[in-house]
């Protein structure tokens, strides 16, 4: 069990990494578009046309990829109370709970996300052009990522918030 939990949290240790850069990658493509989509509407008097369709989309995965490192350092909003009250065996089914209605939430996205992006794959984004599936993706990709995130915060726990707080 030590090498499967070794090799998962490796794995979680690069997949946490690549999605919170590729998330902070999304932020500033979403800020630099938006402050395209203002400078071009108010100083030049030429609404972009893409612009707005690029923030929306990034801004959709920077929330979805950005999700698997606040899952895996345990910085969501989470059972504070029956947390801070719980000890030894019962605090450890809480975090089982909590995990298993996690994978079954990111499951579910996962499934459907990646139907939808199949489903949507032929129609194309107005003023960007490209197949809606990229901004359907995010969905399957970052429940993906959270789900790893998940594992390995159950494995070994990261919440500094609540165990200061303890």
């Amino acid at each position: 069990m030590t090498a499967a939990r070794a090799a998962l949290l490796a794995l979680d240790g690069f997949t946490t990494r690549l999605a919170l850069v590729a998330a902070c990658l999304a932020m500033a493509v979403a800020v630099g578009a938006g402050a395209w989509q203002v400078l071009a509407r108010f100083v030049l008097d030429q609404p972009s046309p893409w612009s707005e369709a690029l923030v929306r989309v990034a801004l959709v995965w920077m929330v979805l990829l950005g999700l698997a490192g606040a899952v895996r350092e345990g910085a969501l909003v989470s059972i504070d109370i029956a947390h801070r009250l719980s000890r030894g065996a019962l605090r450890r089914v809480l975090e089982a709970v909590t995990l298993v209605a996690t994978l079954a939430f990111m499951g579910v996205l996962l499934w459907f996300g990646w139907a939808m992006a199949e489903r949507v794959k032929f129609q194309s984004m107005a003023g960007l052009e490209i197949s809606i599936a990229w901004g359907y993706a995010a969905i399957p990709v970052g429940a993906l990522f959270t789900l790893i995130g998940a594992l390995a915060h159950f494995l070994d726990r990261r919440s500094s918030e609540l165990d200061a707080a303890v």
